[in-house]
């Protein structure tokens, strides 16, 4: 019987928690904020996102098994820019199903926070 998997790439979080779980296929990643890598919604959307292949990678996943992830900002304004640089970082892939919202606070300040689920081997 398989069990619960911690999935981590190292990095620092900011409380306890872990960056990702799986359960036999099922992948979980934390909220991902990108505060080490800017100061800009452009910078910290692509710091979340290399955050986001690192982890699934650690897990023998990619974006291509995601099955739904949840963005949040704290300016909607920011939306079409996140909406660019998202769909970019997808590809050709077939896009998971996803929710937006703007929320007053994200930790240690951030812009954007994203929250991710996938199916291990999916096929597209």
């Amino acid at each position: 019987m398989e069990r619960k998997i911690k999935i981590d790439t190292g990095g620092k979080t900011w409380a306890p928690y872990s960056p990702g779980i799986s359960v036999k296929d099922h992948i979980w990643l934390s909220g991902q904020i990108g505060v080490d890598s800017g100061e800009t919604i452009e910078l910290q959307m692509k710091g979340v996102l290399k955050k986001i292949d690192n982890l699934l990678e650690a897990a023998n996943s990619s974006k291509k098994d995601l099955v739904k992830v949840t963005i949040l900002m704290t300016d909607i304004n920011n939306y079409n820019t996140i909406n660019d640089i998202y769909g970019e970082w997808l590809e050709e892939i077939i896009p998971p199903s996803r929710a937006a919202y703007e929320v007053p606070n994200l930790p240690m300040g951030a812009l954007v926070e994203i929250v991710c689920e996938a199916f291990r081997n999916l096929e597209n």
